[in-house]
């Protein structure tokens, strides 16, 4: 990966660090809140040797109150100078509560040593300051004076303090909460670099077309309001998702101009990509240029597209496949869009072997011969075999992949299922793309802006879009109208389920 990929991993993911700091943010305040102040006293001690003659005397003498500096340090902490302490003094503390609250440091290439004591009282700790000064250096007297000697070899003496901070040591606000947006910022990159490594999902066209090898027909932007109104048609004829149909429609007939395509199977990977709103937008789109399409309804496992047609599904392809209706009678127009659908009809207990049968392969070819564009809704490729027999008896085959769930290893293996009956892939179509450009939105906002402004006019979806409310009159009631009595009815030799 290169800069820039991660950059786009973390730019992908900015929820991700802003929950990060968040949390880090929140966590150090609440540290802070529940904090109790603690302040701080300092002592400084000078130690030197007790006689001092010419100049090599003077040099060893410092050199051996530094290394006596070190030993020091120890000893401010110690038991025996808390005891002493304890005893001494009335603090109101153990001894090891006096040891814990103190700390000491030598002062870096010198012979000066200081030491803190850090309470929460600050009067406390002033007063245990002053207890250290006064017996610490009682303290090295007594263990720097040989047996017999007068003066101890060593001299300590306070030079500085006890001097109490008036301000609390701690906690530092301003401190934690810099630190920890930078931990929140780290954690939360991190976090998304991780997630963007581990992510397999596929994201790009480019990277749809680097796992299929296969071209990439059409990227459907992600609209909100695709739940409520799937079709591409009413107020959705004039959106983003619809010229997107269009694009994916165009790309499709020019895919080979020598043999154009009569009939396309379009399937996915695995359930919930959206291959039959991607096929049923497509007849869509290819009825709005003038073409008589046949929707076939193939998925027998879970059929959907008689639902967004709002159209009667109960006797349809596997009937005809059966032997037990003909195929004018369940073909229904919806309409006088151009569109026909054939249902799926009963789910039988055999998918796979009744589509990959010799009658479905007859059915086909007839099909071609009354339809410009037979688009075949199949079911997806890798839970069940049904697609693939489909779909090398067939044109071509349009793989759909869903942004960011289908998987890189999952669109493989849907394109090695293709290629393993000799199938032809045309291309893939990325579905539910996040748009990433203000401008396309905007224009198609302005258009449909004046498009309600103006006159009224006919629909752009040829007899298929809905009227506008305020448009009154007979002929512009459509499949998709409001209300069922504005319904279009299924043509005079439909089969309805009893």
């Amino acid at each position: 990966m290169e800069l820039r990929d991660y950059l786009d991993a973390v730019r992908k993911r900015w929820l991700w660090v802003v929950a990060a700091v968040v949390v880090a943010v929140g966590t150090a305040a609440l540290i802070n809140a529940r904090a109790t102040p603690q302040y701080a006293t300092s002592v400084t001690f000078f130690v030197s040797t007790a006689t001092v003659q010419g100049v090599t005397d003077a040099y060893q003498g410092g050199l051996f109150s530094q290394q006596r500096v070190k030993s020091y340090s120890g000893l401010l902490t110690s038991d025996r100078l808390a005891e002493t302490v304890v005893d001494r003094h009335s603090l109101g503390l153990t001894a090891g509560q006096v040891r814990a609250r103190i700390s000491a440091r030598p002062v870096p290439d010198t012979v000066m040593l200081q030491a803190t004591v850090t309470d929460s009282s600050p009067n406390r700790s002033e007063a245990i300051a002053g207890a250290i000064a006064r017996e610490f250096v009682t303290l090295v007297q007594r263990l720097e004076t040989s047996p017999g000697a007068s003066r101890p070899a060593v001299k300590v003496e306070v030079i500085a303090g006890p001097r109490l901070n008036p301000d609390p040591v701690a906690p530092r606000p301003v401190r934690n909460l810099s630190l920890a947006t930078l931990l929140g910022l780290v954690a939360g990159a991190g976090l998304a670099l991780l997630r963007g490594l581990l992510d397999t999902t596929v994201r790009t066209a480019d990277q749809a077309q680097a796992v299929t090898s296969a071209a990439v027909l059409g990227t459907i932007p992600l609209d909100a309001a695709a739940r409520r109104e799937p079709l591409i048609v009413g107020r959705q004829a004039h959106s983003p998702r619809a010229e997107a149909f269009r694009q994916l429609r165009t790309n499709l007939q020019y895919a080979d101009i020598d043999k154009p395509l009569r009939s396309l199977v379009v399937t996915s990977a695995m359930p919930g990509e959206g291959k039959t709103t991607t096929a049923t937008n497509l007849a869509l789109a290819f009825a709005e240029a003038g073409s008589r399409v046949l929707l076939v309804e193939a998925d027998l496992r879970r059929p959907q597209a008689t639902s967004y047609l709002d159209m009667e599904g109960a006797v349809g392809l596997t009937n005809v496949l059966a032997g037990q209706a003909e195929l004018d009678d369940v073909l229904q127009p919806w309409g006088d869009s151009g569109l026909t659908l054939l249902p799926s009809g009963f789910i039988p207990p055999n998918p796979s072997e009744l589509l990959g049968s010799q009658q479905m392969a007859d059915l086909l070819s007839t099909l071609r011969q009354r339809f410009d564009v037979v688009i075949v809704d199949t079911a997806p490729l890798l839970p069940v075999t049904d697609a693939a027999p489909i779909a090398a008896q067939s044109d071509g085959a349009i793989l759909v992949g869903r942004c960011a769930k289908t998987t890189e290893a999952h669109l493989l293996a849907a394109v090695t299922a293709l290629r393993a009956v000799d199938a032809r892939l045309l291309g893939c179509v990325l579905n539910m793309a996040p748009q990433r450009s203000g401008v396309y939105n905007n224009y198609y906002q302005d258009r449909r802006r004046r498009h309600r402004g103006g006159p009224a006019r006919q629909p752009t979806v040829r007899a298929v879009a809905v009227a506008a409310a305020d448009q009154p009159g007979p002929d512009r009631s459509g499949p998709n109208s409001p209300g069922a009595d504005q319904r279009e009815p299924v043509g005079s030799g439909a089969i309805r389920a009893s």
